[in-house]
């Protein structure tokens, strides 16, 4: 094991140590409890390296072997963020800068009759018993990143929709970096409970400023209750000395309806975990992704669908378009338990590499355990279409101008799928930005 390694280890584990003695009478809560048992259980992991199986083909030595300001404050005003905000609409917005949640720069327009939305932290104080019944009920804490995250709980955001209620305006979550000064770290955590016949729209969004090291380590646990609807976007559009590790948990009960879309346009090492399990008859889950590493970046998609309960359906389409020396991954697994008769799940990696060394690394994965079942799965990997390209340039479409259409069109069935206006149109002005430039 690398010296930098035992030193960001042993720091951690100093900073939980000094961060428990401050807490009084608070250590002996239940919430405290469980992010106890984390720690013990990060100190037992240690960080993963390419000799664990789903951390093969991401080595996060790079990651590890700096130092970072936790948590760290930041005099980011609303003028500071201009260049960073999605096109304006009426929605839920909620910043977070470092790790911190800001509620001056935030706005929360839905009445609290349709969804309670509040910081983890002040949720945590207002309900303590409420939060702690949702806290950590659904991660895998064989996940040494996951673990640490639950150890350093400080902020994010709690959302719950109670039962019957439609939400209008989507609730967008600003996750900002604020690297303009010093190298700095977040761990936000992030729980939505979705009440039975209830629906939302949620989305997270992550940026960064400045040219200093970031590293985010964020986690979202998802509860979709009965006939639930739940759409989750995810846009990571950093800067190129950010480290990005991202899991998000999701549960769902009987005839719930849950809709993913996953964005990684920027960001020099990115990790993105969604697991979802079917936990009910007659759901319905839909995964879609789209990552454009280029350069040297690392863009890492881990998914797994697991279905528990029969009669449920999962859907995945994750698209990639890799550069220069950039790396791409994909490890998708599918699970259907002896129980889960009558499941339909199906699977699909589609990438085009533009250059000879850049790489994807791909690892569908399907385990059934049941016999009356329709699954499949399937990834593919080549080069832009020729005789696609060589049409177009013959009707008098210059080289670079053909292949910018034939890779929006590649994209086009994932970017469609976002369902929130004024998300879908940015991403098809960034996407078509960025694939018009070399």
């Amino acid at each position: 094991m690398s010296t930098e390694t035992i030193d960001l280890k042993t720091k951690l584990l100093a900073d939980f140590q000094v961060r428990e003695s401050l807490m009084n009478g608070e250590a002996s809560s239940a919430f405290h409890q469980k992010k106890r048992a984390a720690i013990h259980r990060f100190e037992e992991l240690g960080f993963p390296t390419v000799r664990n199986e789903e951390w093969k083909y991401s080595n996060v030595k790079e990651l590890i072997s700096e130092s970072y300001h936790f948590n760290a404050d930041s005099s980011l005003q609303l003028a500071d963020l201009q260049d960073l905000r999605i096109p304006e609409q009426v929605a839920n917005i909620l910043y977070f800068v470092n790790g911190q949640y800001k509620p001056e720069l935030s706005s929360i327009v839905s009445s609290t009759e349709k969804i309670i939305i509040d910081s983890l932290q002040n949720a945590y104080k207002q309900n303590p018993e409420l939060v702690n019944r949702y806290f950590n009920e659904l991660t895998d804490e064989s996940e040494a990143f996951t673990a640490l995250n639950t150890a350093f709980t400080l902020d994010g955001l709690f959302i719950h929709v109670p039962d019957n209620q439609v939400v209008e305006q989507p609730v967008i979550l600003r996750f900002i970096s604020d690297a303009r000064e010093e190298n700095v770290a977040s761990q936000p955590r992030n729980i939505i409970v979705v009440g039975k016949n209830a629906q939302v729209k949620v989305a997270e969004a992550f940026r960064t400023l400045g040219e200093q090291r970031s590293f985010t380590n964020a986690v979202t646990e998802i509860f979709v209750e009965r006939d639930a609807h739940v759409e989750y976007y995810k846009v990571q559009n950093e800067s190129e000395n950010a480290y990005h590790i991202g899991t998000t948990q999701v549960n769902m009960k009987d005839k719930s309806h849950f809709y993913a879309g996953t964005v990684t346009l920027n960001g020099k090492f990115t990790r993105n975990n969604l697991n979802i399990a079917l936990d009910g008859e007659y759901c319905d889950a839909h995964m879609y992704g789209l990552y454009f590493p280029d350069g040297s970046q690392h863009v890492d998609n881990h998914t797994i669908a697991d279905h528990r309960k029969p009669n449920s359906e999962s859907n995945e389409l994750y698209k990639g378009i890799l550069r220069d020396k950039s790396k791409g991954v994909f490890n998708g697994k599918i699970f259907v338990r002896e129980d889960a008769q009558k499941t339909n799940a199906f699977q699909s990696c589609k990438n085009i590499v533009l250059s000879t060394e850049a790489s994807m690394n791909t690892k569908p994965q399907l385990e059934i355990f049941a016999d009356d079942v329709k699954c499949s799965h399937g990834t593919t990997t080549g080069q832009i279409d020729e005789e696609a390209l060589f049409y177009m340039r013959s009707r008098g479409i210059s080289k670079n101008e053909a292949m910018s259409l034939l890779m929006y069109a590649f994209c086009a069935d994932v970017i469609s799928q976002i369902k929130i206006d004024s998300i879908r149109e940015y991403l098809e002005n960034v996407i078509a930005e960025k694939l018009s430039k070399k």
